[in-house]
């Protein structure tokens, strides 16, 4: 094994617009750290939110992991800033928004699934 082989400089990548099965989610950027062919998707990410830019409500089958490294979001009600971490069980469901902006690494086992927001979910 050569670790070299699994070394991503995410400062030499540029950042990508967000486009999720055809749809362009305005305002928000991605860069891919760990790309994994057998699912043909990346399951850890950077996402960077620019201001007022939102994600909508969505289930995490496998769950997530989200550390806010710049910024903060907003997340079911719940403000996450710099530092903080946020684990995701399995099934579990969100929409993200950042009124001011924010940068996050993100580990997602599997492919989020969009869903139509109910209140009291």
């Amino acid at each position: 094994m050569n670790i070299q082989d699994f070394i991503t400089k995410s400062e030499q990548n540029h950042w990508s617009p967000l486009v999720e099965n055809g749809i362009h989610y305005q305002g928000i950027l991605v860069k891919s750290l760990r790309y994994d062919a057998e699912s043909g998707r990346s399951k850890t990410i950077l996402l960077r939110f620019e201001a007022q830019a939102s994600y909508p409500y969505h289930i995490h089958p496998a769950g997530e992991e989200i550390f806010v490294l710049e910024g903060c979001c907003s997340i079911a009600g719940a403000v996450l800033n710099r530092g903080d971490y946020l684990y995701t069980p399995p099934n579990g469901k969100h929409g993200v928004y950042s009124r001011e902006g924010c940068t996050l690494l993100l580990s997602i086992p599997e492919e989020v699934q969009i869903i139509e927001h109910h209140e009291g979910e």
